[in-house]
């Protein structure tokens, strides 16, 4: 994988995560509203940051599409802070993907970028992984 197909990847997924953490926002109780919109906010300052480094990289920026599937359905509370952990692993994939293709500079913002996803996944999670990102083999 190039870096900027690893970068329209990355791009994909915080599209998604935007677009995953209104519905979080919705759904979520009170006492983490401000912890979903901080999210919200994280997510489409990288999205935007991630648009200007594919653009950099000589590609054009993939498009927001204008709704996405959920893995399930969230019609509580409960769903909504599964859905937000969900939503942060997704991104850390895609950016661990980002860390092995590139180097230099876009390399040490992927990893800062993975590093805040797996933390925001065991703040809703409570709990962590070994390897962020990374996915489990059996």
């Amino acid at each position: 994988m190039s870096a900027l197909e690893a970068a329209q990847a990355v791009l994909a997924a915080e599209h998604a995560a935007v677009y995953g953490y209104g519905v979080v926002g919705a759904r979520v109780g009170a006492a983490r509203r401000a912890e979903a919109g901080a999210g919200h906010a994280a997510h489409r300052a990288r999205r935007d940051a991630t648009a200007r480094t594919v653009r950099d990289l000589g590609g054009a920026p993939a498009v927001s599409a204008p709704a996405y599937a959920l893995p399930f359905p969230v019609a509580d509370e409960d769903a909504a802070v599964r859905l937000a952990a969900v939503l942060e692993d997704r991104v850390a994939g895609a950016y661990a993907d980002l860390v092995r293709a590139s180097g230099g500079v876009l390399r040490r913002d992927a990893a800062a970028a993975l590093r805040e996803a797996a933390v925001r996944a065991v703040r809703w999670r409570g709990s962590g992984v070994a390897f962020p990102g990374l996915a489990e083999r059996p």
